[in-house]
């Protein structure tokens, strides 16, 4: 427990140990002395429910240690990294949050922290009550991750492909369409189809990602979360359907292709995020 007179508001410079864009999550470091270190009694967001008190804490407009409260509003929802990669399993609360409140903690009652406010929901760009943060188990395992490693490598295909919403438009009920592979990539090399012109000028629809092992993917998101459980360098099967032009007529058919993950190191973001 620390009283207010015991606390003392000290600057420190700080360095970058490591950061995950694709999960909005920076580690800093800072040489300060212990006693003046009190850390955070650090909860957990498994068990959490709708309806608890929510304490958000942070810098909204420049007004530096704002505290706000609320309830959490919903759980298991899905917000979009500064990268454009989906972040999944978010807590959404309507304890106001607004620009500065970002990377702020997210407590509940006890004091102990649950999540790390992220992001908003706001047509004006103020709080609407609708405000997200990471779930601390996410955050633990991401912040380990980084003080151990530096980075987060994760394994991905690839390949880059056409966004949920764009793809419904054209008709794709399920699924992820393929846009793009890179020449001689694993994924090129299994035999899987991007999306191309002809040189007649008509479209040619690429393939059509509809399960990863044994996950059914219906967004992009779903197949992001079938990817966590792998590790680059291993091959996994990938089941597509493919659309082929015969008489006259489209005709599809389902194809199961063996793809050797690769690391996120490997390739420029644009291959492997939507775009």
């Amino acid at each position: 427990k620390v009283s207010s007179s015991e606390y003392k508001r000290t600057v420190f410079k700080a360095t970058v140990v490591g950061s995950d864009p694709g999960k909005d999550i920076a580690v800093l470091k800072i040489d300060a002395p212990d006693e003046l270190l009190y850390p955070i009694q650090v909860g957990k967001s498994a068990g959490l429910k709708v309806g608890q008190l929510s304490l958000a804490i942070g810098n909204p407009f420049g007004l530096d240690h704002t505290l706000t409260s609320g309830v959490i509003s919903g759980l298991g929802r899905e917000v979009r990294s500064p990268i454009g990669r989906p972040i999944t399993n978010v807590i959404q609360t309507d304890a106001a949050i607004n620009p500065g409140n970002s990377g702020g903690v997210l407590l509940d009652s006890s004091g102990r922290l649950i999540g790390m406010n992220t992001a908003i929901y706001s047509p004006s760009g103020a709080s609407a009550g609708i405000g997200f943060a990471i779930p601390v188990d996410t955050v633990k395992y991401i912040v380990d991750t980084l003080i151990r490693d530096g980075k987060v490598v994760r394994p991905i295909l690839g390949i880059s492909f056409l966004e949920s919403k764009q793809a419904r438009a054209l008709g794709i009920g399920r699924g992820v369409l393929v846009l793009d592979v890179p020449p001689d990539s694993p994924a090129a090399k299994s035999g899987l189809k991007g999306t191309r012109r002809t040189e007649t000028g008509l479209v040619e629809i690429g393939d059509i990602i509809v399960q990863v092992g044994g996950t059914i993917i219906e967004t992009e998101a779903t197949l992001f979360q079938a990817l966590e459980d792998y590790k680059p360098g291993d091959t996994v099967d990938v089941k597509v359907v493919r659309i082929d032009a015969v008489n006259d007529t489209l005709k599809q058919r389902e194809l199961t292709l063996k793809i050797q993950l690769q690391s996120s190191e490997t390739l420029e973001p644009s291959y492997y995020l939507s775009r």
